[in-house]
């Protein structure tokens, strides 16, 4: 198996996050009584509902938790990766 590298997989949860975090926000500007806002006031610290500065600093946190997230996964993953490869006994 292969390592992961921190910056593929920190941009790719990033755009995750951020991506969404917009789904989010529009679920809970179309959907009434859905309570998003709350829910996103609760796990992005600051961010309150909703002008176009929250919005933007919610896409930008949302942003770094991807990175955050890959900066705690990808070494974890690589460690235990290298003691769970099988190990070939004998060349082919």
């Amino acid at each position: 198996m292969s390592k992961l590298s921190i910056k593929t997989v920190g941009f790719s949860l990033a755009i995750l996050f951020s991506f969404t975090f917009s789904l989010c926000v529009l679920f809970g500007l179309t959907i009434q009584g859905s309570d998003m806002h709350k829910f996103l006031e609760v796990i992005l610290p600051g961010f309150t509902w909703i002008s176009f500065r929250s919005f933007l600093y919610g896409f930008f946190l949302s942003f770094i938790y991807g990175f955050y997230t890959a900066l705690i996964f990808v070494p974890v993953y690589n460690l235990l990766n290298r003691f769970a490869a099988p190990k070939k006994i004998f060349d082919s």
